[in-house]
């Protein structure tokens, strides 16, 4: 299956979360695919651009570690705030997109937490056919 560009409303998923989330990639942008502002890899910013997954079910999670530890032990999932401090790896580095490469389907993102972020929907939308015609500006 071919790679794909992401947009803004992408799905991702959390290897330690318990739910989907969206990417959020603000209209700022100069480049917009299927009517949507694309994503490079620096659209990372936790609860800016990277929404929560639900509960987090790794201990090394601060809120959740002490919670199993109050829980003498038993594991005890804790609301999420990714830990996205680096950039998502795997971009495309020969499509600049706002002075980053662009985000791929493939790429991923490190949570500090253990967690690794993976895109399961590009985001992309079908707008019918490509109008060739048009004159772009």
């Amino acid at each position: 299956m071919a790679d794909s560009y992401v947009t803004s409303q992408a799905i991702m998923k959390c290897s330690c979360g318990d739910k989907n989330a969206k990417l959020t990639v603000y209209p700022d942008r100069t480049v917009f695919l299927s009517e949507k502002p694309m994503a490079n890899i620096s659209d990372h910013i936790s609860l800016y651009n990277i929404a929560p997954f639900g509960k987090c079910h790794t201990t090394r999670y601060p809120a959740t570690g002490a919670a199993t530890a109050a829980n003498k032990g038993k594991l005890t999932p804790m609301p999420c705030i990714p830990g996205t401090d680096t950039k998502w790896l795997n971009g495309k580095d020969d499509y600049i997109v706002k002075g980053n490469a662009a985000l791929l389907k493939s790429s991923y993102c490190k949570c500090k937490w253990g967690g690794i972020i993976t895109i399961t929907d590009d985001g992309q939308i079908d707008t019918g056919e490509a109008d060739t015609n048009k004159e772009i500006l």
